[in-house]
């Protein structure tokens, strides 16, 4: 018996199958200009006779007609980031398009939460225009940036970003050091934000930039608490959709 996770974000969806106990298969696509074309196709490459129940979150959550059940992307993250790493307080998580504060209780409940789905900046996206700026992969960052020194970035709206590091390109300055000075700022912008919410105990950074270590590294230094995250910490709604549709499907066969 199996249970299948998908979380349609905005620059990524996931798909997670899971047998009660751990992760059987996780599968990644773009998400296209077509969100449910991407849900679909995810869909399709993981659905068997063995999947006994379905559960979609993130943006595009409705999209699939063949969910057993929609859950929240906040609900799905922490029941995600709780399994990949028990005992933590609080989840920062930074999407493509958006990023979240989620803190639990000692029980793994959601307790409160904080989404910023207002500005790009600070966001996966803002991340990638930047990266582009300086010709280099988001996944370049952490080699591209080691012994740098960061610049200073005054401004955190994309347009304006973006014009910033043309001018400082144009004086000269090396594009390692403007990488680490925008890695800086997203940093500290982000802590910033999330201790808008009270954090306590470990706290795990999820999202595609969960990915590059220098991120969780100098947002650690800003919050004065070491991050913990997982190889897997980027499918974290996802898991926690596949965990949620387990239980779902166990008080099921239960009842029966």
């Amino acid at each position: 018996m199996l249970t299948l996770g998908i979380d349609s974000g905005s620059t990524t969806t996931k798909a997670v199958l899971f047998d009660g106990t751990s992760i059987v298969r996780k599968e990644m696509v773009k998400t296209s200009a077509n969100p449910k074309e991407s849900m679909y196709f995810l869909y399709k490459t993981l659905m068997s006779k063995e999947v006994v129940y379905v559960v979609t979150t993130g943006y595009g959550r409705d999209l699939l007609e063949e969910a057993n059940k929609t859950v929240t992307e906040i609900t799905c993250h922490a029941r995600g980031a709780s399994f990949l790493e028990p005992n933590i307080g609080a989840i920062i998580d930074i999407g493509g398009q958006d990023s979240k504060v989620i803190v639990l209780d000692r029980d793994q409940n959601v307790v409160d939460f904080l989404m910023n789905d207002k500005c790009a900046a600070g966001t996966g996206r803002f991340v990638e225009v930047m990266s582009r700026n300086l010709g280099k992969e988001i996944k370049e960052l952490n080699e591209f940036v080691k012994g740098r020194n960061p610049i200073a970035i005054s401004s955190m709206c994309t347009v304006f970003a973006e014009s910033e590091i043309v001018s400082l390109l144009a004086k000269g300055e090396n594009a390692g050091d403007i990488a680490l000075g925008i890695i800086h700022s997203i940093c500290k912008r982000t802590a910033v934000f999330a201790q808008k919410l009270p954090l306590e105990g470990h706290i795990f950074f999820s999202g595609g930039l969960s990915r590059i270590p220098i991120f969780y590294e100098v947002l650690g230094e800003y919050l004065n608490e070491p991050i913990k995250t997982s190889i897997d910490a980027q499918y974290a709604g996802a898991i926690g959709a596949a965990i949620i549709g387990w239980q779902k499907a166990m008080r099921i066969k239960k009842n029966r």
